[in-house]
């Protein structure tokens, strides 16, 4: 069974979102890191990238295929996870935590309120 955090939110598309203030979190969720298996390239958003919520942000390339990873909000990428470039894994290792693809600065906290609770999200996965 995936591993579903209580604290976060997720998205239809797999991603979870980690609300930290006006900033954002995300990343895969187990689910979908398990789905991928072996994870062996990451390309990441540029930071200063203005996004709306479901677009295209990055694309996760594993030995099975290729994946895009849509933002779950809309607001600018103010940070990126730099260790993937070097250590892809990651994502399968630990995709909660050293795994997280990018920040954003949310710029509608409105849609917050249209993401997954953890109860919706399981529902879809099982």
């Amino acid at each position: 069974m995936s591993e579903i955090r209580d604290n976060l939110r997720y998205t239809k598309t797999h991603e979870w979102v980690d609300i930290r203030g006006k900033r954002a979190r995300v990343g895969i969720t187990d689910h979908a890191q398990k789905e991928l298996t072996d994870i062996v390239f990451v390309e990441l958003p540029e930071i200063g990238k203005e996004v709306k919520k479901g677009e295209e942000v990055c694309t996760i390339e594993s030995v099975k295929s290729v994946e895009e990873i849509y933002s779950p909000l809309t607001g600018k990428i103010v940070a990126v996870n730099e260790d993937l470039a070097d250590s892809p894994e990651k994502i399968n290792k630990s995709p909660y935590d050293e795994g997280w693809l990018f920040e954003i600065e949310i710029q509608n906290e409105g849609e917050i309120d249209e993401l997954l609770t953890p109860e919706d999200y399981k529902k879809i996965i099982s």
